[in-house]
């Protein structure tokens, strides 16, 4: 009876073999391409992955190629395999640019690297690749219903390319404080307000600008000393002119009377 048994569930197991499974181990093209649809469909994208992996060197110039690589790509995507869904889509868009599917594959493609950009204070090498290909969508389907979404991750990519630039140069402000030197620190913020000319932060980089600008000169040898507190004095008039009752009004006019102060002995 018990040698019964393990026959029948051997036999069972055998019958209930998955199509996933028949699929995986044959040797029919078209079985595994029938069998990835079905389980995309169904959403069992990392099996369908398996089954696209498999025929997809098989399936250029057929006619299914088309619908299969897009569903590839939109699978690498479903299942967060970003770097491989953005060069799958990129393919995708080289490959067929007449597809139906052109305009949500271009978009995918770029919301891939977007999806990639990392926090603010890694690299960001993968943020300025996100803004590129998102760009490149937004000139290539102006009027696309995706824009507004396309618009809100370029706006957040840019905010996070904003504070990285920001953090840096207060990063520069600080080290000067150690190391005495407080021109990177001014040229980081010049380069900052440059870049960022709308930015909330715009305040605080006038500041820590003119403060940076104001400790280098109180610490130059004498004969740099008064060119330097002149331009850290017109550093604190670029502040108060862009915000008049700024935040920092109390520690800027105090290091400004110790400018005045310093100036008026080069006048003596």
């Amino acid at each position: 009876m018990a040698r019964f048994f393990y026959i029948l569930l051997i036999a069972i197991a055998f019958s209930s073999c998955s199509p996933f499974q028949k699929a995986l181990k044959s040797d029919d093209i078209k079985l595994k391409y029938e069998t990835a649809e079905m389980l995309y469909e169904k959403g069992k994208y990392a099996k369908a992955i398996r089954l696209f992996e498999q025929i997809a060197p098989s399936y250029g110039g057929k006619p299914q190629a088309e619908k299969m690589f897009y569903m590839y790509s939109q699978s690498l995507y479903k299942t967060k395999q970003y770097y491989t869904a953005g060069y799958q889509f990129e393919k995708f868009t080289a490959s067929y640019p007449r597809s139906e599917k052109i305009e949500e594959a271009s978009f995918l493609g770029a919301k891939s690297y977007y999806q990639l950009s990392p926090r603010y204070s890694l690299d960001q090498t993968d943020t300025y690749k996100a803004l590129d290909k998102l760009q490149a969508f937004i000139n290539n389907f102006p009027n696309s219903q995706l824009m507004p979404e396309a618009n809100e991750l370029v706006k957040e990519l840019r905010e996070k390319l904003e504070k990285k630039a920001y953090e840096i140069a207060k990063q520069y402000h600080k080290t000067g404080e150690y190391f005495g030197d407080f021109n990177a620190a001014i040229k980081a913020f010049d380069n900052f307000i440059i870049d960022f000319p709308g930015t909330p932060l715009k305040e605080d980089a006038l500041y820590y600008k003119f403060d940076s600008s104001y400790l280098l000169a109180i610490n130059s040898v004498p004969a740099k000393m008064q060119q330097r507190l002149i331009d850290a004095k017109a550093n604190y008039a670029a502040l108060v002119k862009f915000r008049p009752e700024t935040k920092y009004k109390q520690e800027a006019d105090e290091s400004l009377a110790k400018i005045e102060a310093e100036l008026q002995k080069f006048s003596n």
